[in-house]
């Protein structure tokens, strides 16, 4: 066979992408035209109705992830969140569908009843998920280190996605952050996950009298990236960039930047100097590089990026991909916590998961 026999024909679609559309096509199948048609025909819809219902819930991803992915305006957010809150409760929508194939199989309920409860197993399950999407909990951890000379409270928060998530929330999460009063505030990566977001919408950083420390995730990568960290510092937000900085004599504070590199802790800590005497933090956003960090002198590595799958059953596909995934996590005495985050990308939801601010009390042992 010749090299051009090889290649595709030109104006056809390569191979990769017609899988890609075929996998999206079964998704939109299963996920969103199963259920509708199911309930539609139970509760004996007119069709313009559920030709209606099946239009706005299968074109709600192509206009939240195109039309609508920067939103400009608060209206604008609203409707895209509005979308994407109709692929977040889909997972319950075919669970309860699938469920109440059974019932009436067997014939223990009428079909118009069995499409109201699954109609409230969607409210419920999406006013839950709702919940512990919008107010984040505060997840205190005590651990002990004897480098350190004195206490030290720190706060992290991560995946805000500010962007996807408003001003209005990330000032709540700010306003929480000042009631902690730790000594210091660290933010793991994907603050912003939008090109263009002002720095009057991160003015409320200014508020805070602690020390800030940033990394940068993978989303900060995939936008503006030179203009965010020129707006953070700005407000105070101190970018660590492949480096460190010293918050007090005892305590050294290491930044990396994201990679799509598993190796990336383990090279940028070969360029790092490493006090072996102090309390050393090591911000990434990744939960990866747990061993090389135990072995260049880290005591605590803090990270975020899986969201701990954010709805279920996706927590069982992000497990498949990080060792990692939420908790703590120890090695050789050096302490790895990852975040479940503190925004959400996507669906403002969460369904088997919750949305965590973390308070780290931090004490002296001999």
């Amino acid at each position: 066979m010749t090299v051009a026999e090889e290649k595709p024909a030109e104006g056809r679609p390569s191979r990769s992408w017609v899988w890609v559309g075929l996998i999206g096509l079964a998704l939109h199948l299963v996920l969103f035209v199963y259920p509708v048609l199911r309930i539609s025909a139970w509760l004996e819809l007119p069709l313009v109705i559920w030709s209606l219902l099946l239009l706005v819930v299968t074109s709600s991803q192509l206009i939240a992830r195109g039309v609508l992915r920067n939103p400009k305006t608060g209206i604008s957010r609203l409707i895209r969140q509005a979308l994407d809150f109709v692929l977040g409760v889909s997972p319950i929508f075919v669970a309860a569908t699938l469920v109440a194939e059974v019932v009436i199989f067997f014939s223990l309920l009428s079909e118009s009843i069995v499409a109201w409860v699954v109609i409230g197993c969607l409210i419920v399950g999406g006013c839950r998920g709702l919940y512990a999407a919008l107010i984040p909990m505060v997840r205190r951890i005590e651990l002990g280190y004897p480098q350190l000379r004195e206490p030290l409270s720190l706060v992290q928060i991560t995946d805000v996605h500010i962007g996807s998530r408003s001003q209005a929330f990330l000032e709540r999460i700010v306003d929480r952050v000042a009631e902690l009063k730790p000594d210091i505030l660290c933010i793991t990566g994907d603050l912003i996950d939008q090109k263009g977001v002002q720095q009057s919408v991160l003015s409320c950083f200014s508020e805070l009298a602690m020390p800030i420390y940033f990394v940068i995730g993978n989303h900060e990568r995939y936008e503006d990236l030179e203009d965010i960290l020129t707006r953070l510092g700005k407000v105070g937000v101190q970018p660590l960039r492949n480096t460190s900085s010293w918050f007090r004599p005892d305590v050294q504070v290491v930044g990396i930047d994201d990679k799509d590199d598993s190796q990336q802790v383990e090279n940028q800590l070969r360029e790092i100097e490493i006090s072996p005497t102090v309390f050393t933090l090591l911000l990434y956003h990744r939960p990866q590089g747990l061993v090389p960090a135990a072995r260049a002198g880290i005591q605590l590595m803090l990270s975020g990026h899986t969201h701990n799958g954010q709805i279920f059953p996706f927590n069982v596909l992000v497990a498949k991909v990080f060792d990692y995934v939420e908790g703590l996590f120890s090695y050789h005495g050096t302490h790895l916590y990852v975040s479940q985050g503190t925004g959400t990308w996507g669906p403002v939801l969460r369904i088997g998961t919750r949305a965590e601010i973390t308070w780290f009390e931090l004490k002296p042992v001999s």
